[in-house]
């Protein structure tokens, strides 16, 4: 009988554009970034007990691969590599992401045959909402020690998927995934969030009850967490709290069983945004 692939694990994070400059110029030790970077440490030693053949990537863009021009709800990068994007002061220092284009393509075919309508990209530059998750979990190696689908999704421009069509969508990355003939261990991570609004009078607000209540729920009764409105996101965790229905994602494609917690953090402030992590295994 083949072997098939499997989701192992899941991965949940913050993605934190200032946590990539902080590691770009050295300054990881500096009393403001070491309480952040040392609650990464035990995840790191984690990671390099348990890395997989691919990580989904679930992440959103930030105006560098797609602009108001053109906003795919959910993009699939199915290409074999992935260049850092210039977000307007270069490119991060940081390796060239390889994808899984067979993966990536058998993944597309069978959640766009379950109703899910994905773009495909087959070229798209990939910016710090992906890579400073790989940096914060991976460090700062000569390449990265996987391969790496990038899923970008919607949540800058309204109107952005609800919790329970990304809770779905997990389920149906799973079974795309379990389908595929290849004996692959593949870690799925949801990025983004977690309180936060960068603009107007709440600039700067963070919600340390709504994100420790949202984590509860997301490890312990995710149907709970995807029936969260929209506009709970933006009243209790600030306008860009809504990346954290990325996360659903991630947690849906995990088994119908209750996870393994392997490690918690959270941590504030990180240049004025709230971050949270977790760790689930499958049993």
């Amino acid at each position: 009988m083949t072997a098939m692939a499997r989701i192992t694990s899941s991965v949940y994070t913050s993605h934190v554009p200032a946590i990539g400059v902080a590691m770009d110029l050295g300054k990881t030790e500096e009393p403001y970034w070491r309480p952040l970077f040392a609650g990464y440490e035990p995840s790191r030693r984690w990671m390099a007990e348990n890395t997989p053949d691919v990580v989904f990537l679930v992440y959103n863009d930030h105006a560098n691969a797609f602009s108001l021009d053109l906003i795919p709800t959910f993009a699939i990068g199915c290409a074999e590599h992935f260049q850092p994007a210039d977000e307007g002061w270069g490119p991060r220092p940081v390796p060239v992401v390889k994808g899984h284009p067979e993966l990536a393509s058998h993944i597309a075919q069978s959640v766009i045959q379950d109703d899910f309508d994905l773009t495909i990209a087959n070229k798209m530059d990939v910016d710090h909402g992906l890579t400073v998750p790989l940096s914060l979990m991976f460090g700062q190696p000569q390449q990265w020690p996987c391969a790496v689908i990038p899923f970008a999704v919607n949540v800058v421009q309204y109107p952005v998927p609800s919790g329970r069509r990304c809770l779905a969508l997990g389920r149906a990355i799973r079974k795309a995934v379990e389908s595929f003939d290849q004996p692959l261990k593949v870690q799925i991570w949801g990025t983004g969030g977690m309180s936060h609004q960068l603009q107007g009078a709440r600039a700067g607000l963070i919600n340390k009850d709504f994100d420790n209540a949202f984590l509860d729920r997301l490890i312990a009764d995710p149907e709970a967490a995807s029936q969260i409105p929209h506009i709970d996101y933006v009243r209790e965790a600030g306008s860009e709290g809504i990346e954290l229905v990325m996360w659903l994602i991630a947690r849906g494609a995990m088994d119908d069983v209750p996870p393994k917690l392997v490690h918690r953090f959270y941590h504030v402030p990180a240049s004025n945004t709230a971050v949270g992590h977790l760790i689930l295994e499958n049993p």
